[in-house]
């Protein structure tokens, strides 16, 4: 199994990379304490980054919101990746759009397999409870290349792209 210790470095050593760990200290609610977001940040100036995380790393359910992934269980964890739709459609073989009528098929607590995330599906996130031998590799070029994305994003915002 990859660690999320692993995959956390790795994110965080992608170019312009910002990494926020939740806790107190930065006024993150208490829910979300201990899970990780990486933000697209410019320049490395946490002001420039975008309001929403192209990838976290979460490590616990959230009670009366998010448990499918069963990330309850000693040692699991989940990581989520925006995509982008056509890529979420090469991945788990359905558009975002359509993801509803396919929801049933995959078991969200199932470990290291790509899958579509238990919630946010429709915008285009996947998800992998940890990854390990099958998803490692692929992961690591989803958030590379989530990263890519964010940052074309970024430019194009502000007139660079």
């Amino acid at each position: 199994m990859t660690t999320q210790d692993e995959i956390i470095e790795f994110t965080a050593a992608l170019p312009e990379v910002g990494v926020l760990r939740a806790g107190p200290e930065n006024g993150a609610p208490e829910a979300a304490w201990g899970d990780v977001f990486f933000f697209h940040e410019p320049d490395g100036d946490p002001a420039r980054r975008r309001s929403m995380p192209f990838a976290t790393v979460v490590v616990k359910d959230y009670p009366g919101f998010d448990t499918d992934s069963r990330l309850d269980r000693p040692g699991v964890f989940r990581v989520n990746v925006c995509v982008g739709k056509e890529l979420f459609e090469e991945l788990v073989g359905h558009s975002p759009a359509a993801h509803a009528a396919h929801a049933g098929g995959v078991d969200p607590a199932e470990a290291d397999r790509i899958m579509a995330h238990p919630l946010y599906a429709a915008q285009a996130w996947v998800a992998v409870v940890c990854p390990g031998e099958a998803t490692s590799a692929r992961l690591r070029g989803l958030l590379s290349a989530a990263r890519d994305r964010d940052a074309a994003r970024s430019a194009r915002r502000a007139g660079r792209g």
